[in-house]
C-alpha cells in the first residue's frame, strides 16, 4: 500500500504520539466530522428523552424536513446518530473506512464522494418512502421517519475502499461488503437498506477519483504503440 499523498507512511513515527498526529494530519475530514458527530452525541445523551426526540426529528433528513428545510436537512442529518451509545463503533468504521479513503484520495475528493452518495441515497429513499406512501403501502406518519445519521457515506467508503486493497484481498473484501449490504436487500429491505445500496454503488463508480485509475491510466500504452 502506498504512502498517503503528501505526507510520509503514517506508521514511520518514532512514537505512538507521532504515529497518531501523522494519522490524524492526513485524514483531517475524517476526525473533524467524528468530532462533531462526538459534540451531537453527547447533547442527545444528556437530554430528556422528550427533548432527545424533538431533536431526532428535527435533524431527519425525512420527507416532511426535505419540504421544510432542503439544504439544511441535507446537510445536518449526517452530523447526528440516533444511539449516542452507538458512538464508538462509529468511530472505529471512521478509522477503518473514512481515513484510509481520505488518507489515500484526498480530502476533497473524499468529501465529494461519501457526500454527494450521503445526498443522493437520502433522496432515493425518501423517494421511495413518498411513493410508498402514495400507493398506500406505508402510513402518512412516515413523512416524519427518522432518517439520521452516517451509513450513507460509510457505504460509499466502503465502496470505495475497494480499490485501494491489492489482489486477492480486494476480492475477499469485495464478497464480505456485498454479503453484508446485500443481505437485507433479500430480507424485508428498509428504505435505509436501499439508501445503503445506492451509496455503496457510487462509491464503486468513484474508480475515476481515485489514483489507483491514474495509475491505470498511465500503465495503459500510448495509441498506436505496441504493449
Amino acid at each position: 500500500m502506498e504512502p498517503p499523498r503528501g505526507g510520509r507512511p503514517w506508521w514511520s513515527g518514532r512514537g505512538l504520539a507521532d504515529r497518531v498526529r501523522d494519522w490524524v494530519r492526513t485524514s483531517p475530514g475524517t476526525h473533524i466530522w467524528l468530532l462533531i458527530i462526538g459534540v451531537t452525541s453527547l447533547v442527545i445523551a444528556s437530554a430528556s428523552e422528550g427533548l432527545g426526540q424533538f431533536l431526532v426529528h428535527r435533524t431527519s433528513s425525512n420527507i416532511h424536513e426535505l419540504n421544510e428545510h432542503p439544504l439544511p436537512s441535507l446537510l445536518i442529518s449526517g452530523f447526528w446518530i440516533e444511539r449516542p451509545e452507538s458512538f464508538l463503533l462509529y468511530a472505529v468504521m471512521f478509522e477503518l473506512l473514512h481515513a484510509n479513503v481520505e488518507r489515500w484520495v484526498g480530502t476533497w475528493r473524499w468529501l465529494l464522494i461519501v457526500g454527494g452518495a450521503h445526498v443522493a441515497a437520502t433522496l432515493a429513499s425518501q423517494e421511495l418512502v413518498l411513493l410508498a406512501i402514495e400507493g398506500h403501502q406505508l402510513p402518512r406518519s412516515m413523512t416524519h421517519v427518522v432518517d439520521i445519521g452516517v451509513s450513507y457515506g460509510l457505504a460509499a467508503a466502503a465502496g470505495v475502499l475497494t480499490y485501494r486493497l491489492p489482489p486477492p484481498w480486494r476480492y475477499v473484501y469485495l464478497v464480505a461488503v456485498l454479503v453484508f449490504f446485500g443481505i437485507p436487500l433479500t430480507t424485508g429491505a428498509t428504505f435505509t437498506d436501499f439508501g445503503h445500496a445506492i451509496a455503496l454503488v457510487m462509491g464503486f463508480a468513484a474508480w475515476p477519483l481515485t489514483p489507483a485509475a491514474a495509475v491505470a491510466d498511465a500503465a495503459e500504452p500510448e495509441a498506436g504503440q505496441s504493449p
